[in-house]
């Protein structure tokens, strides 16, 4: 059988291997019923979903698809750099690395690095749009985390808060 859509079958495939992924790791965990459940009950559900989507996706990329083929394109090394750097940079600057010297800078600090260290992986970067997004960002993620969930972990960086 003949692939119509390269795109849409890797994609559907990706879906497919993210998917197996979490429902085998969520077997790890006590799953319990639908009325009382475990730690793996959400993570096996997401992840049997995840792979029926991904399935589906895959079938459906080997009867639907442009004439020529949907062909995939050249790897964008950039953005793949630029976002998976804004999620290591958000991660360190979190809750810091004692063991390299690195202080934690909060989550003020490492939202507004993550919104433009992503922003610099499309074509163009405004820093004035970059730095209201960052704001709402961060007061958003403040308000639902810090104060409507009242979730323990660092705001500041910590040789300002103490």
């Amino acid at each position: 059988m003949k692939i119509k859509s390269q795109k849409d079958f890797f994609s559907g495939l990706m879906f497919l291997v993210v998917g197996l992924a979490f429902a085998i790791g969520a077997s790890n965990y006590n799953i319990g019923t639908g009325a009382r459940m475990g730690p793996g009950y959400f993570p096996l559900i997401l992840g049997v979903l995840m792979s029926l989507l991904g399935a589906a996706i895959c079938v459906g990329s080997l009867t639907k698809g442009p004439e020529g083929g949907d062909k995939i394109g050249k790897w964008a090394w950039k953005q793949v750099f630029f976002i998976l750097a804004a999620n290591f940079a958000f991660g360190i600057l979190l809750v810091g690395v004692p063991g390299l010297g690195i202080p934690q800078f909060g989550l003020i600090v490492a939202i507004y690095a993550l919104v433009f260290i992503a922003s610099c992986a499309g074509d163009k970067f405004n820093f004035k749009e970059t730095a209201v997004l960052s704001t709402i960002l961060a007061v958003g993620s403040y308000i639902a985390f810090v104060w409507a969930l009242n979730l323990q972990f660092p705001v500041w960086p910590s040789f300002i808060a103490g």
